[in-house]
């Protein structure tokens, strides 16, 4: 009789995978390179404002975000020492059509063109300490304009419509009409009794500084109602003439005059609008010197 042959159940034994805890991915170095690369930026930052002048940061900044070329462009800023208005009245008053006399033709026009070349020209070598003292004397003219607007009982309710824009030139003060203030009476380029007070104060800021001056008239795009010869590149023309009048009649020496140009409605305040009373505005440009 044969033994009995046994057989012994085999036995598997299964052992469970451990799952790595959440925190042993990558997401963390990626995160963490961030935040290494955002602080050294920020260092390279302070580094920078600490090694440099503030002309030297005005073209680094303006080198990344070429800010003063689209204020330039688009017409200014909308407001006193800060770039934005205290007060920024929306709407266009009624254009009357032209009366009393028609203004005597000048030359005007191509100024735009005439811009664009000279902005395209490779700037020259200025002197640091020469354009620093132009810095100066554009930070003393803002306060002193101001101060004026702000002084003086009539002029208060306008402190918003004088504006100040760093151009490529130098620093550009813009005389801005509006709804309820008009510079100009209609069709004609004599200043109203406010208008002529605001470039008196004008004046007053600018006599002392040794910069050469460029005074530009912009109309808005509403046409004459009668015939005759006259549009808005002569009467652009005629404002800006009138407002170089003016500030010779308060001091400023004619020899300091670069340029005098009516543009029209060429470059207007507001694009969107060509009816926009702020399209209707003298600007005063103070020039770098060497420019």
């Amino acid at each position: 009789m044969k033994p009995e042959l046994k057989i012994e159940p085999e036995i598997i034994i299964r052992r469970a995978k451990k799952h790595h805890a959440a925190h042993h991915g990558g997401a963390w170095k990626i995160a963490y390179a961030d935040f290494v690369t955002a602080m050294m930026a920020f260092f390279m930052l302070m580094w920078i404002l600490g090694a440099t002048d503030e002309n030297q940061r005005r073209g680094i900044a303006d080198y990344f975000t070429p800010t003063i070329i689209q204020m330039k462009n688009s017409g200014g800023s909308n407001g006193i020492m800060g770039g934005r208005a205290l007060d920024a009245e929306e709407g266009a008053a009624p254009h009357a059509t032209m009366s009393g006399p028609r203004p005597v033709a000048m030359t005007g026009g191509g100024a735009m063109k005439a811009e664009a070349k000279q902005d395209a020209a490779v700037p020259k070598p200025v002197d640091a300490k020469v354009r620093s003292d132009d810095e100066a004397h554009f930070r003393s003219v803002e306060k002193l304009v101001a101060a004026r607007v702000a002084g003086d009982p009539t002029l208060k309710g306008l402190k918003g419509q004088v504006r100040f824009v760093r151009v490529q030139d130098g620093l550009r003060i813009d005389i801005v009409e509006r709804a309820d203030f008009a510079m100009f009476g209609v069709g004609n380029a004599r200043f109203s009794a406010a208008a002529a007070a605001m470039v008196k104060s004008v004046a007053d800021a600018v006599d002392e500084t040794p910069n050469a001056l460029t005074v530009r008239g912009h109309t808005d795009s509403l046409a004459y109602g009668t015939s005759g010869g006259a549009n808005n590149w002569t009467l652009s023309t005629l404002r800006a003439d009138a407002t170089r009048q003016a500030l010779t009649r308060a001091g400023i020496d004619e020899g300091r005059f670069r340029r005098i140009e009516g543009v029209a409605d060429t470059d207007p305040f507001n694009a969107a609008d060509h009816a926009d009373p702020r399209n209707r505005r003298i600007s005063v440009t103070l020039l770098y010197r060497g420019v």
